[in-house]
Formats: structure tokens, sequence, C-alpha cells
């Protein structure tokens, strides 16, 4: 069954519809993605986010194209410098701590490593040659505090991503912003060289043609992205929460200094909330990964819960749903093992329709807007129908094969399963109550048998029977 036939459909931020996705060059598709800025541990509701955006890289693969992605590291902002800092250190180690953590969290939640992962602070002069470009151009000027502004009248299309307009926000054409982020109802001239302040930026700094000082967030992105990837990309993707002022100012001056379309298509993500409220330090309810592996939850279970639902949609994060998801994913887990355990000769030829019919379903979801809701119910309609036809004996080893093989396929894009047999490491005392339980039942003892059961489950294991015998596994 060949699957890299349909062409896949994809909303475009910028047009407010899905379009039919189609590379600038043949079955390349250049990508570049949102990172994080390293100035403390990421989140879940970041986690979304990237979640997504591999989601996105695994199922172009699948359906053929050649994917070549940057993710930006910003290293170098406001957060950063102060942190630096606050703890009297270099940079550069101030960061390094949370990029180390972020790279293990992607390991953790199955995200494939992409091509690039850029640092701000590696790509300084180019950020600098940038700037000179914006200046002859006429598109930026300095401000009397020394630093660097673009002008945001000067570049005609500014809104066309947000679909804001400059006369209708609260703005005057002579307002400046010097800090990397504001608030989304104000626009304003935004920063691409912030002049050097000693109190503010301590040691940290670089020497420019402009005086001493360190490029604006938004500069930063727009550098990267253009000298790995060149001057127009394929696809821009990312959290809604930059969909503005940032991804705007993106367009704003890498258009204004190319003369050319910045970026095709421009995806984002909805936000994650946290039983219905927005996360926030007050609350109490902002999550980092290693507090849900801390509850005994791991990272399939939590990307899982970071995909089950569309991407465009709001998700609202809560323990009740990340217990859901675990029973689900173990139920998958179970489906596997069921596959795997199958040796005994049976009549065949039943499970090729169902097969079919599912990796149909399943291309159609992912080609319509990566749809994973819609995938995920075609994944467990197989679940669902080939578990019938064991029970009915009609699932011969070969049957058991192809499905394996296809559950692997959807692998490839939802990275949410396991197909290594699973190792129990049970404690010797709970193995011998497990043994116990078997001979009691070989007895036909029964009573003693339920006791044994019933201790093995208080430990945190259950029992769970196959057709090649009983085994424990963790709860």
């Amino acid at each position: 069954m060949e699957n890299k036939t349909l062409p896949i459909t994809l909303y475009n931020t910028a047009s407010r519809e899905k379009e039919l996705f189609k590379p600038i060059s043949g079955n390349q598709v250049k990508i570049y993605t949102c990172g994080p800025t390293v100035y403390n541990y990421a989140h879940i509701g970041n986690f979304r986010a990237y979640v997504f955006e591999d989601l996105l890289r695994r199922a172009l693969k699948f359906f053929g194209y050649q994917v070549t992605q940057v993710m930006n590291l910003t290293d170098v902002d406001d957060k950063t410098i102060r942190g630096a800092i606050a703890q009297n250190i270099s940079l550069n180690d101030y960061t390094k701590v949370y990029k180390d953590a972020f790279f293990n969290d992607l390991k953790t939640l199955n995200v494939e490593k992409v091509e690039y992962y850029p640092a701000a602070t590696d790509y300084i002069p180019e950020m600098i040659e940038m700037i000179q470009g914006l200046l002859d151009r006429g598109v930026a000027y300095q401000g009397g505090d020394g630093s660097i502004y673009f002008a945001i009248q000067k570049f005609p299309r500014y809104g066309c991503l947000s679909h804001l307009h400059l006369e209708d926000l609260q703005a005057g054409a002579s307002e400046r912003v010097a800090t990397d982020e504001y608030e989304k109802e104000s626009v304003a001239d935004f920063v691409l060289w912030k002049a050097y302040d000693p109190e503010r930026d301590g040691s940290i700094y670089w020497e420019s043609p402009f005086g001493k000082g360190r490029p604006g967030w938004h500069l930063e992105c727009s550098t990267m992205a253009m000298r790995i990837l060149g001057d127009t990309l394929d696809i821009h993707a990312g959290g809604i929460d930059n969909m503005f002022p940032h991804h705007e100012n993106e367009i704003a001056q890498s258009e204004a200094y190319s003369g050319k379309l910045f970026v095709k298509l421009w995806m984002h993500c909805d936000h994650l909330v946290v039983d219905g409220k927005k996360m926030s330090k007050s609350l109490g309810n902002v999550y980092r990964l290693k507090d849900l592996l801390d509850k005994g939850y791991n990272g399939l279970h939590i990307r899982y819960m970071l995909i089950q639902t569309h991407y465009k949609t709001p998700l609202n994060f809560t323990f009740a749903g990340l217990d859901a998801v675990k029973s689900s994913l173990n139920r998958l887990q179970d489906f596997i093992f069921r596959l795997q355990s199958i040796t005994e000769p049976a009549v065949g030829g039943y499970v090729m329709p169902v097969l079919e019919k599912a990796k149909k379903e399943f291309i159609e979801a992912l080609a319509d807007d990566l749809n994973t809701s819609r995938a995920l119910a075609a994944l467990f309609d197989i679940v669902r129908e080939v578990n019938s036809l064991c029970d009915q004996n009609k699932v011969s080893p070969s049957d058991a094969e192809q499905v394996l093989n296809l559950l692997k396929q959807f692998n490839e894009v939802l990275g949410i399963l396991l197909f290594e047999k699973e190792e129990v490491k049970v404690p010797a005392e709970i193995q011998a109550l497990f043994d116990k339980r078997l001979q009691a039942r070989k007895e036909k003892n029964f009573s003693l048998a339920d006791s044994l059961r019933d201790q093995i489950l208080a430990s945190g294991y259950l029992i769970e029977d196959a057709p090649t015998g009983a085994r424990l596994k963790k709860k």
C-alpha cells in the first residue's frame, strides 16, 4: 500500500484559508520553527508548539517530502541578559543549562532532531550586516537613545499576517519600542539594534558600526532563517502568541531587506491552558515536563496528550485527561503485545480490508491540515476490529506482522508507540507472589489465586493474560 500519493492541505494563517501545499522547489521543504528563549526551563505550553512542529515535519516526510528544518535558540535577549547578570556568570554559562534541559526534554517527548539549531549569539556579524542593509534601504533609522529601529510606516504590507491595520491600532508614527516584546494591541517601530546600557547590560555587548549593543529579538530570527534557508521559506511555524508582533516584524524586516516574499505558508498552533485557565505562577499551574514525569507519567503520555487535539484548537490540559491518555496508550501497547504474541496458525485473510480502510482514513486525515484526532480514530479502529478477529482466531502470524507494519508506518508521524518487547523489572517479592498465583490456578485454588492477585495489584502491578501465558506489567 503506497502512502505517498495524496496531496496535503495546510491552513495558512496569512490567507486564513486551507491551501494545497506546493514547495518552492520540487519536493524540498524549507521550514523555520520558533525555538525557545533559553532563560528558563520550558513548560508544557511551550512544548505544545514544539510537538506540533515535530508532527508537521513527520507528516511532510510521511508524504515523501525532503525536509530541511531550522529551530532557533534565542540565547541573547532582555531575559537572558538579566539572568546572567543576576547570577554573575557569562551569558553562555547561563543559557547552557537551559539549552541542555531543552534538548533532554525534546528527547523525552520523542521529538526528532532537526537539521539546524542556530544560536543567536553565533550570528551577530550577519545580524549587523542585515541592520546596515536596512539602514541603507531607508527603512531603519537611529533613535535618540542610540538604538536602531525599523520604521513600520515604510513597509506598506505591515499587518499582512495578523490582518491588523496601523490606523486601527494605538500607535503614533513616532512611537518606538526598545524592548523585545510589547503589548499585543500596540504597534510601534521596533528595535533592530539595542544600544548598550552599562547598568542594564553589564559586560554583555557587541561592537557594531552603530555603537555597542546587541541585536533585537525579531531581527535574530530573520537573519538566521534567511542565512540558512534562503530569502523565501516554504513554511514558518510557531505558537499563535508569536504571530503578532514577532512574526509580523519578521516579515517586515525580511522583505524590506531582500525585496522578496519571506514565507509562503504560515502555521500557528493555539494555546494550551490548564483546567480552563491560562498558565501563571500565581495560580501554581505552570508545569514543566519534569513535574509531570515526577508524577509517574512518561514522555509518550505527554506527547500523546499534546497531539490528540487539532493544533489549531485550544488544548485544555487536565490530569484527568492525562490519565485517560495513559489508559489509551496502555491499550495500544497491549494490542501490540498481543500481535507480537501470535504464533499459532489461524484462518487468515481477514485483516487486509481492515488495514486498507484504516490507512486510507489515516492518510486523508493527515492530508487535511494534520487532523490528528481523525488519524487517531483510524488507529483505534484497527485495534477494535483486529482484537475482535483475534478473539475469533482469525489472525495468523503473517496477518499480525502486516498489522504491526502498518502501525509502524502510522507511528512515523505520531511517534507515540513502542515496538520493542517491554522488559518489566519486577521485584523478587512480587515475582514470588505471581509464581504462587500461577501454581494456585493450576491447582484450581481460585480463592488463593484471587488473594494473591489482589496483593500484586496493591503493589502497583497488573496481571495480563495473553496467548503465550500471563505476564506482569507496571500499572
